[in-house]
């Protein structure tokens, strides 16, 4: 960086990026850096769940809370206080969860972390902890008591669980590598050793568990195979199911035990079958149990077992000798094919579906969601003018409107496009969406109704943004262009005015000056370029520029924010940002997961700031409250929301 008379020049991948200073700004030191806020954010609540390409990982837990993860976050949910507690200890994805007999301490692994340094043996014995691991901790506490194999695992933990028979004095572990390792870990002693470790399979595998009643007994299942090893002298031996008659599956989805010591699997074809105590040969078979896969088996309390359905959505009662009781239900084709299925409280009973939803109910009452969430890529977030919501939108074709108070969704509305990006009009009835696929709609925000479409281009509406005073939307769309419309009728008749040409790369930010007369944009070769929104012309001249008062600050381009970018950064690093009301603090969205929260303005070059964790994708999205009271963030391939209170 480098400052001359009125501007500083920054550069960016070799390129030069001049920022206009305000002419308030006279004694610029650029040997100065910036201080952090004295501001801080807590993590409060945490928007969803990852039922899409995990399982067994959702449990009840004594003190009342339902616990399961998304992201780099284990969330223990108490659903009648409404209130949250989070485990952060994670650097990356959580992939599996275990609940220890004692049923206070949790085991949970994760995938490989961003911060990727030469060697995981190395990494491990510098304490990084970016590699993937396991790790055991306090759910009272939530303190970490043991990591687990840095160094040992390749690509990701993919499932876990503790013995039973000796208290939980043992894990098992399988990871994602190409022979998928299964390990045994001695948890007995103050440090925690590895016993043995051999080659599982080099197909996936989806279960693992110790048998509740034989000693040294684990049962392992997945594609095309189900494997029960038993551990003897320190070493792990191994005999595969043998199907005899029985066509052999696919895929070995899930695993159960029922009282007697039987081993049950539920697999693609919609069978169960029951595997004899101590044999690896079928004892009796239920076939045809779903229709389409067989997700989850829950051994219950009173004898009985549930099993989830893919495709066919149900949960079916079974009684001690396999024949259905006659309880069953089906879920809602909106909630998704069953994942899970686990005792909740009393007699309720939990449910985690691929469409990422929590359910709770029970078989003679209702299910209904406790946690609902975005199932693909999310980018869209936008804060209510003037109420504690939000929405959001996403590549899965789904809005949301989100109520930060009640924590819950207010309602979810499905588009014929992947969504992109959104805005509401300053009123508060309306909201714009921009879609993967060059439109734009306006819904309504009271009927859920679309009371407006436009076409804009043929590529994706990156930014959209309505003006302060609502009588202008721009939209910026991956072509290069800004469109600016004329906005009446309370946000429902729009009329072009024309559109903005001079980006030489697509527009990736927009912000409005205070008198909605002016526009600010970034594109993706790292431009600053000035409009007139009533001409659609790019304004050069400096001096008419500098002393613009923006009302908000979403570009990451600009002098007021030039101390976001770390030395080197290639431009990319950065996907967001956002100012308070207060014009005191900037939140913003970066590449590693994290959500960073600085002082505002942020002009000097490396200004520091107090970073956060829960993501474990790049974070897509930042946006404050009206009242400045939250910060609200967005995961890209986490599709998860976190809610930040600022404190």
């Amino acid at each position: 960086m480098e400052p001359r008379g009125g501007y500083l020049k920054m550069y960016l991948k070799g390129r030069a990026v001049t920022m206009h200073a305000p002419t308030s700004v006279e004694d610029y030191n650029l040997s100065k850096s910036g201080e952090a806020p004295d501001e801080r954010l807590q993590l409060e609540w945490v928007y969803g769940y990852r039922g899409r390409d995990c399982r067994s990982n959702l449990y009840y837990l004594p003190t009342g809370e339902v616990i399961y993860f998304t992201a780099a976050v284990v969330v223990l949910y108490n659903v009648e206080e409404q209130t949250q507690r989070h485990y952060l200890g994670h650097t990356d994805d959580v992939k599996c969860l275990a609940v220890h007999p004692d049923k206070i301490r949790i085991a949970s692994g994760q995938v490989a972390g961003h911060e990727r340094k030469e060697g995981k043996r190395k990494r491990a014995e510098e304490g990084d902890e970016s590699g993937p691991h396991v790790r055991i901790w306090d759910s009272v506490s939530l303190n970490t008591l043991h990591v687990l194999g840095l160094g040992d695992f390749d690509r990701a933990v993919c499932c876990i669980a503790f013995s039973t028979l000796d208290g939980g004095q043992q894990l098992v572990a399988v990871d994602d590598a190409n022979e998928h390792s299964i390990s045994v870990w001695d948890l007995s002693r103050d440090r925690p050793h590895k016993i043995t470790e051999t080659k599982s399979s080099t197909e996936p595998v989806l279960a693992v568990e110790f048998h509740p009643s034989e000693k040294g007994s684990i049962v392992s299942c997945g594609k095309g195979q189900i494997t029960f090893w038993t551990l003897e002298g320190g070493a792990l031996a191994k005999k595969q199911g043998i199907y005899d008659k029985y066509e052999k599956p696919k895929y070995v989805l899930c695993l159960a035990f029922s009282p007697n010591g039987d081993v049950l699997t539920g697999d693609s074809n919609g069978n169960i079958f029951i595997w004899g105590k101590g044999t690896n040969r079928i004892t009796q078979a239920v076939l045809g149990a779903h229709d389409g896969g067989v997700f989850s088996l829950c051994s219950t309390k009173d004898g009985n077992l549930l099993s989830g359905g893919g495709k066919d959505r149900k949960v079916i009662e079974w009684d001690g000798s396999y024949s259905k009781t006659g309880r069953e239900t089906e879920l809602q084709e909106n909630y998704g094919p069953v994942r899970t299925v686990s005792q909740g409280k009393g007699g309720l009973v939990l449910i985690g579906t691929t469409k990422n939803c929590i359910l709770q109910g029970s078989l003679d009452l209702e299910f209904s969601p406790i946690m609902q969430s975005h199932l693909d890529e999310l980018w869209g977030l936008a804060a209510h003018p003037s109420q504690h919501q939000f929405l959001t939108c996403g590549s899965d074709r789904l809005v949301y409107l989100w109520d930060s108070q009640s924590r819950s969704a207010v309602w979810v509305k499905e588009l014929n496009d992947p969504a992109h990006s959104c805005c509401f009009h300053p009123d508060g009835n309306i909201v714009a969406i921009g879609t993967q696929a060059a439109r734009w709609v306006v819904l309504d925000l009271a009927t859920h109704e679309i009371v407006s479409v436009h076409t804009d281009g043929i590529e994706q509406i990156e930014c959209i943004k309505y003006s302060p005073d609502g009588t202008y939307i721009a939209v910026g769309s991956r072509d290069n262009y800004i469109y600016v419309y004329q906005v009446s009728d309370y946000g429902r008749k729009y009329s072009r005015v024309g559109r903005c040409s001079g980006h030489a790369s697509f527009v990736t930010h927009l912000d409005w000056s205070q008198d909605s007369q002016y526009l600010v944009s970034n594109s993706g070769d790292y431009e600053i370029l000035y409009w007139s929104a009533a001409s659609c012309k790019q304004i050069t001249s400096p001096s008419t520029i500098r002393d613009i008062q923006w009302a908000t600050q979403n570009c990451t381009l600009s002098f007021n924010v030039a101390g976001i970018w770390p030395e080197g950064a290639d431009g990319t690093d950065v996907n967001n940002c956002c100012r308070n009301n207060k014009q005191t603090l900037l939140a913003t969205a970066d590449d590693f997961g994290k959500v960073n929260l600085y002082r505002y303005p942020c002009s000097q070059p490396r200004s520091s700031c107090h970073s956060f964790k829960g993501h474990s994708s790049h974070v897509t999205s930042v946006a404050f409250l009206y009242d400045d009271s939250r910060v609200l963030s967005t995961g890209g391939r986490d599709m998860a929301i976190l809610q930040w209170q600022v404190v």
